[in-house]
């Protein structure tokens, strides 16, 4: 069985006027990229390739991601059963969502891209509003690199959990960096 780090790219979002706030029905994917520990490989598929992405999701023992709880796992549960056929619970499956962890520890949720800049002295190669701009665009390849991307840091933070059992999460109001301890679940790992 696989751990997959993964996340989900849509070519629109809650905030557009067409879709209204938390309307998952109406968000289209775009792009997934996926992150697989036994193949040591990336994937990026298109909004066509969902049957293979799931495929692939099927041989998973771990799912991890960044807020993959709120977004990615219900957008994609969707996706699956409208444009494959047939569902695939992600909720069934074993999930790391790093966000929750963050703020079941702290009261709050912090940007991956600040998580990353404070852990891996890297941030994001883009914002994630710019993601649908660049579906528009036909600027597919730009897309896939940035949502690549986020799965890179996602998976190297996730890997920094596992191992170091912390993050530094900078304070709002100073942004000195303050260790934030977690408890391994050894179920996970």
């Amino acid at each position: 069985m696989d751990t997959l780090v993964f996340d989900v790219e849509t070519v629109n979002f809650f905030t557009d006027p067409e879709v209204g706030w938390n309307n998952f029905e109406a968000l289209k994917i775009s792009v997934v990229s996926v992150y697989s520990y036994l193949e040591d490989k990336y994937y990026c598929f298109d909004e066509h390739e969902l049957g293979a992405l799931k495929e692939l999701m099927r041989k998973a023992r771990l799912i991890v991601g960044f807020s993959i709880n709120r977004y990615d796992v219900p957008v994609l549960n969707l996706a699956f059963k409208r444009v494959v056929g047939d569902e695939l619970n992600l909720f069934s499956l074993e999930r790391l969502d790093l966000l929750d962890e963050i703020e079941l520890v702290t009261g709050r949720r912090i940007s991956l891209g600040l998580l990353a800049e404070a852990n891996l002295g890297e941030g994001k190669s883009g914002q994630a509003s710019e993601a649908g701009a660049l579906y528009r665009e036909g600027k597919i390849e730009e897309l896939k690199a940035y949502c690549t991307k986020d799965v890179e840091l996602t998976k190297r933070l996730y890997d920094l959990y596992k191992t170091q059992k912390y993050f530094l999460i900078p304070d709002r109001d100073t942004d000195e960096k303050k260790r934030v301890d977690f408890i391994k679940n050894a179920a996970l790992f």
